[in-house]
């Protein structure tokens, strides 16, 4: 191994030391400014206001802990390479590294492979972690703690069945009133063997009598060969759902408590119907967008941080806060664009990545110069 390979393993070694601790400054700070402003708040209220047990809201702020982690991984990498720029600046070590003739984006190669990796351990706990915490949150908020009926509109309800391991059937519903017992835009497609085999729409369901019943509806089949052809029209026909309406509520899934690959899988059932998919599809983009934030702030906090050479703790902490409500208000922005259809959905979701990589791309060409 050569001279100039260890002097490198050496710096990564070093830049990635200084990384992990502000790394994990950032992650504790980050947090606690969440929990102190949201969970801390619906706890003390739990407790004081409908006497709920220290055992029962402690529950509850476990449940949703994993989510804000998730959302202060970013915010972390941000702060973490801004702050250790920072200091290599004030130390005057990034000018002897360049005097050495290493350039700087040699030096940000650490900040990139970390913030790499941050972005897997993000997107892994969004699609694994977070969607199973949230439901149970959801759910000892709503049965457990507050003891509520049903809520008097969801919308986007999916049901699954499966028999033997395969897919039997998929119910979606745009709109479910629980309290009234009447669903609106029905879309049922069942399953033969994995295969779609026949569909039915209906404009209305209704319980009534202990049964569910669908109103001004269509049957289709689909045949092997995948073509779709009109079976009948109906003005009444019985669902077979053995599940009351507020079973309903609590067996459906939405959108947002479904991993990636449930939500892919079902907008691809739904594509046939022509049903409005534009906001799930925004959403499923988001998904795979958003964990790689990390890598675009990092390289962004750490070019600014070349430049902010006085920036301390606090200084960094509330730079970091203004750059993050920016990235957030252009993805929120963007979102609104897209699923209001004057974006394509995948543009969508990466513009703000795209947009802040290319700020921090610029910085970063000027710190090498």
């Amino acid at each position: 191994m050569t001279t100039r390979s260890k002097k490198f393993g050496l710096l990564d070694r070093y830049v990635l030391k200084e990384l992990s601790s502000s790394f994990l400054f950032g992650v504790t700070a980050f947090t606690m400014v969440f929990v102190a402003g949201d969970l801390l708040f619906q706890a003390a209220n739990l407790m004081i206001d409908k006497g709920i047990s220290l055992a029962v809201v402690m529950r509850l702020f476990l449940y949703r802990l994993p989510e804000v982690v998730s959302l202060t991984l970013p915010m972390a990498s941000l702060l973490s390479s801004l702050l250790t720029f920072s200091r290599l600046s004030t130390n005057s070590e990034l000018v002897a590294l360049k005097a050495a003739g290493i350039p700087f984006h040699r030096i940000l190669r650490p900040v990139f492979f970390a913030s790499i990796l941050v972005g897997f351990a993000a997107l892994i706990s969004s699609e694994t972690i977070v969607p199973f915490s949230n439901r149970a949150a959801e759910n000892l908020m709503k049965y457990e703690i507050l003891k509520e009926k049903p809520s008097m509109l969801k919308e986007k309800v999916f049901l699954r069945e499966e028999s033997g391991g395969l897919l039997s059937r998929v119910i979606y519903l745009n709109e479910l009133k629980a309290r009234e017992g009447i669903m609106k835009d029905v879309i049922i497609q069942e399953f033969d063997k994995g295969r779609l085999s026949r569909i039915s729409l209906a404009e209305d369901g209704l319980w009534k009598d202990g049964e569910w019943w669908l109103e001004n509806g269509q049957v289709f089949e689909v045949t092997a060969e995948g073509k779709v052809n009109p079976l009948f029209r109906f003005e009444r026909q019985k669902l077979m759902l053995a599940l009351t309406p507020g079973q309903v509520e609590k067996a459906s899934r939405q959108p947002a408590e479904m991993s990636s690959a449930e939500l892919l899988a079902q907008i691809a059932l739904l594509r046939k119907e022509g049903a409005n998919l534009t906001p799930l599809e925004v959403m499923f983009h988001l998904r795979l967008a958003l964990p790689w934030a990390s890598v675009v702030l990092a390289i962004l906090g750490a070019s600014l941080g070349v430049r902010s050479s006085r920036a301390g703790p606090g200084i960094g902490f509330g730079l970091s806060v203004l750059i993050v409500f920016a990235y957030y208000v252009t993805m929120s922005f963007c979102r609104a664009l897209g699923e209001a259809g004057y974006l394509i959905p995948i543009v969508s979701a990466w513009i703000p990545n795209i947009t802040f990589l290319l700020v921090g791309g610029f910085f970063a060409r000027r710190a090498n110069g």
